[in-house]
């Protein structure tokens, strides 16, 4: 049983250069801004896997190949990368079902595309990108979905939305007026949108929309990871936020990251990390220091440990 249909669908190549062809495909040619994928493909044969890149919120697949060379690097060592705007749009807040679902037709499609089934399957994404790419290995391990992440990689990514809402509703309380960051309002409506509240009212729906969960005692999310290789990268840079951002250690990522990687362990997964980087996050193209970028992974590191997974 088909769990989607495909109306039009469109694709062009941009480029071939370096070892590798670049193709943006559209599932709805009249739809030139959601429900559509960069494809960055190796030209030889046989390839080694492939990878779904989830870029953060509002973050282009264009711009996601002007921040990080990942795609290149892989491509170069056989793995085909795609990199997703989901038919929630640019907006789209990564753990909700709608996006979930767009996720599971763009993989099933590429796989119609590129005959994916027998390759090693990869997920990684940055910020939101991050959770939704969790919260996306947990539910295809849950419902035994055809395809299930080989390994999982997430940059510095929110992944308890209590613990996510509560800081962006802290750095509000605390910032001078003339300081309030404006993301954070966004952030906070936006959460109470998507749960269909506060933590203190709707504390349930937090527990099973949440990638990760520290309140969650059960461990309702993370427990289908751990049979799952996952890495998390995270850039604190505590003084640094807290001179930019009026920042500390309760509104960092880092503390999910932390938290999930250690109870994995505990729980038993054999490769589960946490990488720690100081001083490489910085944007391009002026070489902005900014330690929540894509910049702060090790992509050949990566790669390697990728293609190490059994």
């Amino acid at each position: 049983m088909r769990i989607f249909s495909i109306t039009i669908l469109t694709c062009f190549i941009l480029t071939k250069s370096f070892g590798q062809k670049i193709e943006k495909i559209y599932l709805n040619k009249n739809d030139t801004t959601s429900n559509r994928y960069l494809v960055i493909s190796p030209l030889k044969l046989p390839w080694n896997g492939f990878m779904f890149l989830v870029p953060s919120l509002y973050e282009t697949p264009e711009h996601v190949l002007e921040q990080t060379d990942l795609a290149i690097l892989a491509a170069e060592q056989g793995i085909l990368t795609i990199i997703p705007t989901f038919k929630t749009g640019l907006g789209s807040f990564g753990i909700d079902s709608l996006t979930q679902q767009s996720f599971k037709e763009l993989i099933l499609d590429a796989d119609k595309r590129y005959k994916l089934n027998n390759l090693k399957f990869y997920v990684g994404g940055f910020s939101i990108g991050g959770s939704c790419v969790v919260k996306f290995a947990e539910e295809a391990v849950r419902d035994n979905f055809k395809f299930k992440p080989n390994a999982v990689f997430v940059v510095d990514a929110p992944l308890d939305f209590e613990r996510f809402y509560n800081s962006n509703k802290r750095s509000i309380r605390i910032a001078p007026n003339s300081k309030i960051n404006p993301e954070a309002v966004y952030v906070t409506g936006r959460i109470e949108e998507e749960m269909g509240g506060t933590p203190l009212k709707v504390i349930q729906n937090y527990y099973k929309k949440s990638p990760y969960s520290f309140s969650d005692t059960n461990q309702t999310a993370i427990k289908y990871l751990i049979h799952t290789p996952i890495t998390y990268y995270s850039e604190p840079e505590i003084n640094w936020k807290m001179k930019e951002y009026n920042g500390d250690y309760s509104s960092q990522n880092v503390l999910d990251g932390s938290c999930m990687i250690n109870e994995l362990i505990l729980l038993g997964n054999k490769n589960a990390n946490l990488i720690i980087t100081q001083d490489k996050g910085y944007r391009k193209p002026n070489h902005r220091k900014q330690p929540h970028s894509w910049s702060i992974v090790d992509n050949q590191e990566l790669i390697n440990w990728l293609l190490s997974v059994k």
